[in-house]
């Protein structure tokens, strides 16, 4: 029997790209976003293992697994392989608990706030009757032009204001993308390969890979991507009038930061 190739330690290229910046307030906020690690949250120790696997034409290729992989908890919905981060306790409102890491957004809430288009402050439901509701800021994109990639997860209403007073880099008044079609694009990741016959890091790739890329099985992920194909583009004061004047509306809602 043949001796498999070693994996490829250099991944295909990509022309797609990340957008959006992480958290990063300058004070100590009351409210931090559902999606930031804390502190004792911390990456599981490095137990991965590359395997021989069946390509999709027949040829022999390298899959990516955790030598005590649980595939229900450590691969999402498209058997991509996910980083593992530790959880701290939850408190009474069931939020995490510990200081925040606020340059980090953990891996399983990132993961779980895009894949179910929820709120990255409170878990709640994001979707308005006019559409799902995505902050940027004005420099994040060199165009406003269909389509767009995003790892933010989106806000609900409530919450719009305090996710732009918790990231300085949204300015005074972010771009509003209020969305009506944001479909699951890819993941942003690690790449891994056998280097001296040991499993290692090989890349880091800085573009997103989009589901069904070649590379995908032996990356490691740690953020799910979202691609905007259909939005407008507003202010947060546009967005609070629109959704002011939608039925069954007395007032504008408050946009103020708030729990």
């Amino acid at each position: 029997m043949s001796t498999p190739p070693d994996p490829p330690e250099h991944p295909t290229e990509t022309r797609t790209r990340e957008t959006n910046r992480p958290v990063r307030p300058t004070f100590r906020p009351a409210v931090v976003p559902d999606i930031t690690q804390r502190a004792g949250e911390e990456a599981a120790r490095d137990n991965l293992v590359l395997l021989p696997s069946r390509g999709s034409r027949g040829r022999r290729a390298y899959r990516l697994f955790y030598a005590d992989e649980d595939a229900h908890l450590d691969r999402d919905l498209r058997q991509v392989l996910w980083a593992r981060v530790s959880f701290t306790p939850y408190d009474e409102r069931r939020r995490p608990t510990g200081e925040p890491e606020w340059k980090l957004m953990h891996p399983f809430r990132q993961r779980a706030t895009m894949e179910r288009m929820r709120c990255q402050i409170c878990t709640a439901p994001a979707a308005t009757p006019l559409g799902s509701i995505f902050l940027a800021g004005p420099a994040d994109y060199a165009s406003h032009e269909a389509p767009l990639l995003t790892n933010q997860p989106p806000v609900c209403a409530r919450h719009v204001a305090t996710a732009a007073a918790l990231c300085p880099h949204l300015g005074e008044d972010p771009v509003v993308f209020l969305a009506t079609s944001a479909p699951v694009y890819g993941v942003l990741g690690t790449m891994y390969g056998l280097v001296d016959g040991r499993v290692e890091v090989v890349a880091h790739p800085r573009e997103p890979l989009p589901y069904g890329h070649p590379n995908l099985p032996t990356l490691l992920a740690s953020q799910l991507i979202r691609r905007l194909a259909r939005f407008r583009v507003l202010t947060v004061s546009e967005l609070q009038q629109d959704l002011a004047e939608l039925p069954g509306q007395t007032a504008p809602p408050r946009l103020r930061p708030s729990a």
